[in-house]
């Protein structure tokens, strides 16, 4: 999310008027980029309301859904946090190519409204109510395409064009779903043992939907920065 993808780490930064919390970099410098992004992110994160970037911690996710199989996922008002204690391990521009890429490391927080129905691995599994949702030490890439583009000012902005991720969770997760079965707590702690004691799993099948959404958010962000700041000012040539 280099620009604030980079935002994110995704930060390339550029050292002017609208942005001077972001230093430009040449493209392949990879130290001066990951120093750059190092810095710039908390500027980034408590959002920069004159650029149009909203707050990435914490962050408001009105809705994720999932339709995996044979359970559907529905999340509503989420509020993430951890944003701003991820560390940035790797970024990589290449103006030639117009791709950009990020790997970041995080722990992650999630609350808010939840409701399952369905088959959560080899479970059966029905709820409504409160969810509480710990991810520690994630380690997210995502890959970005870009567009140069004629902006209002006359100038060449970046615009992503397309984007796509993956992710890993190295240490854990704990999940808490209040009121699974209605409140009917000898089917429901049975379930939340079992997904707790098998996080890795239920981690692949949950969390696709939940990293997409979040890295939307940043995405978003990043959009806004490429179109308040032209791109001769977020590179050195």
């Amino acid at each position: 999310m280099l620009r604030l993808i980079y935002l994110f780490g995704f930060v390339i930064s550029a050292r002017c008027a609208s942005a001077p919390f972001i230093t430009p970099c040449k493209s392949g410098d990879q130290t001066c980029l990951i120093t750059s992004a190092r810095a710039a992110l908390p500027h980034l994160v408590p959002g920069v309301p004159e650029l149009g970037i909203k707050s990435m911690d914490p962050m408001h996710i009105d809705t994720i859904e999932s339709n995996q199989g044979d359970l559907k996922l529905h999340f509503k008002d989420t509020t993430m946090t951890g944003i701003r204690g991820c560390s940035i391990d790797s970024i990589k521009h290449d103006l030639n190519k117009m791709k950009q890429s990020i790997s970041l490391k995080c722990n992650m927080e999630l609350v808010g409204e939840y409701l399952l129905s369905g088959q959560l691995l080899i479970l059966p599994v029905q709820g409504q109510g409160k969810y509480k949702i710990d991810i520690r030490d994630i380690v997210i890439k995502v890959a970005t395409d870009l567009k140069s583009e004629a902006g209002e000012d006359g100038k060449q902005h970046w615009r992503i064009t397309k984007w796509k991720d993956s992710f890993k969770v190295l240490t854990g997760a704990t999940f808490q779903f209040d009121n699974l079965f209605n409140g009917n707590k000898l089917l429901g702690d049975p379930v939340l043992q079992f997904v707790n004691s098998n996080w890795k799993d239920v981690m692949q099948e949950i969390a696709p939907p939940i990293v997409h959404a979040v890295l939307a958010e940043i995405i978003e962000a990043v959009q806004a920065l490429y179109a308040a700041v032209p791109a001769e000012e977020l590179y050195v040539q």
